[in-house]
């Protein structure tokens, strides 16, 4: 129901709030209350004079009867009720719903954007605990440790007398793994503390990286211009960083600058304003490789590509080694991603350009065109099988329907798709949603 046909809802809800009668109200303002009746119910318009003499009876703006709730606050319910879980809401009474209870709406769409941002935090921080070398090292130690005391302790406390040689071993023991166990678990506590800072020491180098990359856009003007060399920059924008993440990143900003002098900005700019950010028309426009063509596009500033586009590289064992996700297509921060994208179909079919339509599950239920090439990283030598990376860029694809959309996630232990065949393990957000949270 269109938002100007709802005057007569919001005049009703108003009536009720002010503790009129409608044959009250309809005798104020000199109309019949079976007419009153027909405004109410939306089955006539009313606009100039009696809706100002409406107005003043229920002493509101006029603009709160014909405008109602925000665009935004509708937007939200939409959205609410585009959740799996919200099945059974009446979609096409959006409107409705806003225009005649709106402090119920906004507390819907509050709740609704408190319960996403949880999910995204569960989401992240699950990841971290599955996938996390430093955490799981740190956690066998602690249980190691654990286990060597209880065993030196119960030893102790067995019934019968231990000669005194052997009592002092195992107090030293039980004292020395003590004593292990507080350093190792001040370690881990410090280690999450500092999880958010992506300068500190303690992150894995990856996700240093990522953090940097994110904070400079993915775009290195100094490497566009060549005004800068990938040392330069990498002392300027990771002087804080580990050294293996400022190992990676220049590795990372080496390949930047070899793509940048292949494929300039000037260049670039150009073809995409004709033929837009398709990368294998551009690979062709432009003789570059897909994977060349695919890095430079997701290297593009705002106002060269208003709508930002999304990045995965992996190596031929799936893992993910460059990730530039998106608000609505996650990618996990560690390990491999969900096996149905085409990231992963282009490693069976090398130098094939697959493009595949696809979505995420989710709120927004957003539909992104994935490119995805496998071509060898570097040279083949004699008698040697060449090593294998594999892009997907993923772009916007705004108004297309989700009907001939391949369903994917973003990594099994937090995609709540069920009946998928490429599942490696349970969803934690599937077992949340069987004991009802």
């Amino acid at each position: 129901m269109a938002r100007d046909t709802l005057t007569g809802s919001r005049i009703r809800e108003r009536r009720i709030m002010a503790g009129l009668k409608q044959a009250d109200l309809a005798r104020a303002a000199d109309i019949s209350a079976s007419y009153l009746n027909l405004i109410e119910h939306n089955r006539r318009r009313i606009g100039g004079k009696l809706l100002l003499v409406l107005a003043g009876i229920l002493d509101v703006e006029p603009s709160l009867l014909t405008e109602g709730a925000e665009a935004t606050l509708i937007a939200a319910l939409r959205e609410a009720a585009s959740d799996p879980r919200g099945g059974l809401a009446e979609l096409d009474r959006a409107d409705e719903f806003a225009g005649r209870f709106p402090g119920w709406a906004g507390l819907l769409a509050d709740s609704r954007r408190r319960i996403a941002t949880l999910e995204r935090t569960v989401e992240t921080l699950t990841d971290r605990m599955t996938h996390d070398p430093h955490l799981a090292a740190s956690l066998h130690e602690m249980l190691s440790t654990v286990t060597a005391i209880r065993s030196a302790a119960s030893i102790l406390a067995e019934p019968g007398e231990i000669e005194p040689e052997w009592q002092q071993r195992f107090h030293r023991n039980i004292y020395e793994d003590s004593a292990r166990l507080a350093d190792t678990s001040r370690s881990l506590v410090s280690y999450l503390e500092a999880a958010g800072d992506s300068t500190s020491g303690s992150s894995v180098p990856q996700e240093e990286v990522d953090a940097l990359l994110d904070a400079q856009g993915h775009h290195i003007p100094a490497l566009e211009r060549g005004s800068a060399t990938p040392e330069q920059v990498v002392g300027e924008i990771a002087a804080a960083a580990s050294e293996p993440a400022r190992e990676l990143l220049l590795r990372c900003l080496r390949q930047y600058e070899s793509d940048a002098a292949e494929l300039p900005l000037a260049t670039l700019t150009g073809a995409v304003a004709q033929i837009g950010p398709d990368p294998i028309m551009l690979a062709r426009r432009c003789g570059v490789d897909a994977g060349l063509a695919m890095r430079r596009l997701a290297s593009l500033p705002p106002e060269v590509l208003p709508d930002p586009v999304g990045l995965a590289i992996c190596d031929a064992s799936g893992t993910l080694t460059y990730r530039k996700p998106l608000a609505d297509f996650a990618m996990p921060r560690f390990g491999a991603g969900c096996p149905l994208w085409p990231l992963y179909q282009a490693l069976n079919r090398p130098m094939m350009p697959l493009a595949r339509d696809v979505a995420q599950p989710g709120p927004a239920q957003r539909v992104f065109a994935a490119y995805a090439m496998a071509q060898p990283a570097g040279q083949a030598g004699l008698n040697r099988d060449p090593l294998f990376q594999a892009h997907m860029l993923i772009v916007p694809r705004p108004g297309v329907g989700t009907d001939e959309v391949l369903p994917v996630g973003s990594t099994c232990r937090i995609c709540p798709q069920t009946d998928c065949e490429a599942r490696r393990e349970p969803s934690i957000l599937g077992l949340r949603a069987q004991i009802g949270f």
